[in-house]
């Protein structure tokens, strides 16, 4: 394959700079960089790929949290909850060993080679709620908001784990992120109020 000049190559760099240094392939093709010249820089380094399909200039710097913004990238029906929202908010000391991401029970779980992807479907209200959008670089990340989260934790507490879900709610009020009545709100919204009910009195 016949390489990309260098003129080609300082043209899509300073496209993928006025991208905040990341852009999906089709993206960065209608914006006018030849084939050619994406996989020649990757070939030569310039350009790193986060997930298939989505490109960071190797000269600018990493978003804070590169695996969710390559998640966000490619799956942008997807809300970043549990151990990843744990994680994204600060409030647990658990490392994720692979995003999580909850989806429409009509939406197909994609596939994606990396980062590794833990999908949850969540249907209703308990999918639309309590979403936030947060700006990384240019990418918005959607992800549920602490009380939101720390519900979701309990509801799939034989996943996350019991002490994880109680250690982030303990943490999360006592520091004031949050407040004992916004966590039941969505402790009954995602019906593990009962299950909540002695960990919240505890904490009043």
């Amino acid at each position: 394959m016949r390489q990309p000049t260098d003129q080609a190559i300082q043209a899509a760099e300073a496209t993928f700079k006025a991208h905040a240094g990341i852009m999906r392939t089709a993206e960065a093709l209608a914006a006018g960089i030849h084939r050619r010249t994406l996989y020649g820089m990757r070939d030569e380094g310039l350009i790193e790929q986060l997930s298939r399909g989505v490109f960071h200039l190797a000269s600018s710097p990493l978003p804070s949290q590169p695996d969710i913004v390559a998640v966000a990238e490619r799956v942008p029906a997807g809300v970043i909850c549990l151990v990843s929202a744990l994680d994204f908010h600060g409030v647990t000391t658990q490392i994720p060993g692979a995003v999580d991401i909850a989806l429409p029970t009509d939406v197909k779980a994609p596939r994606v080679s990396y980062p590794p992807l833990h999908v949850y479907h969540m249907s209703g209200a308990a999918m639309s709620e309590g979403v936030e959008e947060h700006i990384l670089g240019r990418t918005t990340v959607r992800v549920f908001g602490l009380a939101k989260t720390i519900a979701d934790c309990f509801k799939f507490r034989n996943t996350v784990g019991v002490n994880v879900a109680v250690e982030a709610l303990q943490e999360a009020v006592r520091s004031r992120r949050i407040s004992v009545s916004e966590v039941a709100h969505y402790a009954r919204l995602v019906r593990v109020a009962r299950v909540m009910r002695p960990y919240l009195e505890s904490l009043q």
